[in-house]
């Protein structure tokens, strides 16, 4: 395949801007697609050609416990030191120690999470003695870094007006230092939306847009991240957060999926016609209980990312006029990767 042609076909998929049905009325899809993107992405045509993407801020998310996998050489100004966490009393635990990404000379920041509506909605009542010495503890903790990072995934509809008042507490008490936070990708506004990036965006100094679990491990299979979702959450994001405080996300990670499940309760009926589908002869007991085994062959389906996934995608992104970027987690790459990135601060 010409290297014309491969550029062609790869426009076809990654940048049908308002999905495939549009692309199928026009007469030539493929040609409107290249000029509607300015300037045009010229896409290596092999692996082994592929570009060196610059940034001015290149972020890596790193667990604690696993600093091994991350290295002070890699292209990054700012790590996201992952491991904080609430208990169930709303009290943060299990923070990291920046000592242990020594010699590192970029920023540091803590990231705190909260697992649960019920637990988010218990630490973010306005009012509470719990929501005060959460936020005191999140000062506290964060004078041993460069920033604070909040991400809180799952905070109940209602709660919206709690979190971005809880935002505007922890800027105030911040001072100087970074702050920013984590939110869900949107590709438009929605309704009563816990995180607004326009309400959000003037209560932090960054804001890090998760391109990513557009298919998770209970959807349907399909891309963490598939380019044409990733074209319309980096628009999205840059038309309401703009490039100056953006960091966009990008997963390093891949999934699987297995076509279907056994796991279910099932009616006496249903498992007589299931033992004779499947052909079961031998039933035994454990202690009187009937029970029996069989084998049915299953489909593995995986999405995943690689250097080249990862370059088209980092292109797409400076094109788009994005000035940073933001990789979930250190660890799950390529040993090769980090020769693909240039860190060129601003």
């Amino acid at each position: 395949m010409s290297k014309r042609r491969f550029r062609l076909l790869l426009w076809c998929l990654l940048f049908v801007f308002s999905g495939c049905s549009s692309a199928k009325t026009a007469e030539n899809p493929a040609e409107t697609l290249i000029q509607d993107l300015d300037p045009p992405i010229d896409l290596p045509v092999s692996e082994t050609d592929l570009p060196v993407s610059s940034f001015g801020e290149i972020w890596g998310y790193v667990i604690s416990g696993r600093e091994v996998s991350f290295k002070p050489a890699y292209p990054i100004s700012d790590v996201g030191y992952f491991g904080a966490e609430l208990n169930i009393y709303g009290e943060l635990v299990t923070v990291p120690d920046p000592k242990k990404l020594a010699p590192f000379s970029g920023r540091i920041h803590i990231v705190v999470g909260c697992g649960g509506p019920a637990l988010s909605h218990f630490a973010l009542m306005e009012g509470t003695q719990v929501r005060q010495r959460l936020i005191a503890a999140l000062l506290e903790a964060a004078k041993d870094f460069d920033g604070l990072q909040i991400d809180f995934e799952s905070i109940p509809e209602r709660d919206g007006p709690a979190f971005h008042s809880f935002l505007a507490e922890l800027r105030k008490g911040l001072g100087t230092k970074l702050f920013t936070v984590a939110l869900r990708a949107r590709t438009r506004t929605l309704a009563n939306d816990v995180y607004d990036y326009g309400k959000i965006k003037p209560l932090v100094d960054r804001i890090l847009v998760m391109a990513y679990d557009e298919h998770w491990s209970t959807s349907a299979p399909g891309p963490i991240a598939s380019m044409n979702w990733c074209r319309s959450v980096a628009a999205y994001a840059l038309k309401t957060i703009g490039p100056e405080k953006l960091i966009m996300g990008l997963p390093l990670y891949g999934r699987a999926w297995v076509n279907r499940t056994h796991n279910r309760a099932y009616i006496y009926t249903d498992l007589e016609a299931l033992k004779k589908e499947q052909g079961v002869t031998e039933i035994r007991r454990d202690l009187g209980i009937p029970t029996f085994t069989y084998e049915t062959p299953l489909t593995v389906t995986v999405y995943y990312e690689d250097n080249y996934s990862l370059s088209v995608r980092m292109e797409l992104y400076r094109i788009l006029g994005v000035r940073s970027i933001g990789f979930w987690r250190v660890g799950q790459e390529s040993p090769s990767f980090w020769s693909l990135l240039n860190l060129v601060p601003p």
